[in-house]
């Protein structure tokens, strides 16, 4: 059986969602995905935290899937919610379960957690996320060291 990556859902830190298709993603990488074992929510989890994420969103996948929860990217459109909050905390990679030949219906997924540092008191916002849309993509880089004009400085030094 092979697993087949359909789909990322960002989760924000405030429980928003925003599920973005195989199809509208271009750029990706995911830096150095490890495996933890903590205490999470009273239970004990393994969890895959990342070093850092790249990611460039086409302009179809601006807007939220009517199963996605908390409504609030629906007004501005998911780009805006973006550049506004910088609240990303964790993704799932969504899989689609194939047998060689045959589909099956099964989706399984993989949580990545985000390196994550408070820009404030309040704890909402994430000093490592950045993110500029340019030519109607969204770029957003989460990274310790690198921000998104570091990162597409190309992109963003010809179109901003």
């Amino acid at each position: 059986m092979k697993k087949v990556m359909c789909a990322l859902r960002f989760i924000f830190r405030n429980g928003e969602t925003w599920t973005v298709d195989r199809d509208h993603i271009g750029d990706l990488w995911i830096k150095q995905v490890t495996t933890s074992f903590g205490r999470l929510n009273n239970e004990f989890q393994e969890i895959h935290p990342c070093e850092s994420m790249k990611i460039e969103i086409f302009h179809e996948a601006d807007h939220v899937k009517s199963n996605d929860i908390n409504k609030g990217g629906l007004e501005a459109g998911m780009f805006a919610r973006v550049k506004q909050f910088q609240d990303i905390e964790m993704m799932d990679i969504l899989y689609r379960d194939q047998l060689i030949g045959e589909k099956k219906l099964s989706v399984s997924k993989d949580r990545i957690y985000f390196p994550y540092k408070a820009l404030d008191t309040d704890g909402h916002d994430n000093d490592y996320q950045s993110s500029v849309v340019s030519e109607n993509k969204l770029y957003i880089v989460i990274d310790p060291e690198k921000t998104v004009e570091d990162t597409y400085s190309e992109i963003v030094s010809t179109h901003s």
